[in-house]
């Protein structure tokens, strides 16, 4: 087996001609492919047979990529994203009228992964990264990369072998479209951590009593 930094250079180059390949992250394995590519992410829904009217979540190297992608960006957002990116907390933030089409209508799910090969792709590609489970829509997320292939074979143009998945659980996804907190899934961030955070941020913004 090629050496991890071979794989990652290949895998960008594959990224940047418009290809579609799989590689580790924090949670589970995803499936990827530059999220300006439209041909690619087309490939993504395909390979993954996901029905089209649902979006895909999108990986970003820092939180800074929000400002672009996240319009209007809600306070509550950078709060939560501060506390828990890098890592496995997923954002659903309004989406930028400046965002193609096809990466939703008018939300979208973003989040910085803490793993140095999703971060590598991410930097190199210069662009956010799609970041879906490498999985047929609704068979159980890959945690290796044989996992990977046995669900997605030779439709894929790389799968990187990053070894076991650390964490073996998927994001927790928190939306936050309305300014309020809505968990839309439990991931691997618990419940009551998130629910913490929110409540710290709602004594942050409350008003001074007046005498």
């Amino acid at each position: 087996m090629e050496a991890l930094n071979e794989q990652i250079d290949k895998g960008i180059q594959i990224l940047k001609q418009g290809g579609v390949i799989a590689f580790p992250t924090d949670t589970v394995y995803g499936l990827g492919a530059d999220a300006f590519n439209s041909n690619a992410v087309k490939r993504i829904y395909d390979i993954k047979k996901r029905p089209k009217h649902l979006p895909l979540p999108l990986l970003i190297g820092d939180i800074k990529q929000l400002d672009i992608l996240a319009e209007p960006l809600p306070e509550i957002a950078l709060f939560l994203a501060r506390r828990f990116w890098p890592g496995g907390l997923t954002l659903v933030v309004p989406k930028a009228a400046r965002l193609p089409g096809y990466l939703g209508n008018t939300s979208i799910a973003v989040r910085v992964p803490a793993h140095p090969v999703c971060l590598a792709l991410i930097q190199a590609i210069n662009n956010p990264l799609i970041g879906t489970s490498a999985n047929i829509s609704g068979n159980p997320s890959a945690l290796t990369a044989g996992e990977v292939r046995q669900q997605l074979g030779n439709e894929v143009d790389l799968i990187i072998d990053g070894g076991r998945c650390p964490d073996g659980g998927e994001s927790t996804v928190v939306d936050v479209t309305g300014g309020e907190v809505v968990i839309l899934r439990q991931g691997i961030i618990p419940e009551d951590e998130i629910n913490r955070a929110a409540e710290e941020y709602r004594k942050i913004k409350e008003p001074c009593g007046l005498l």
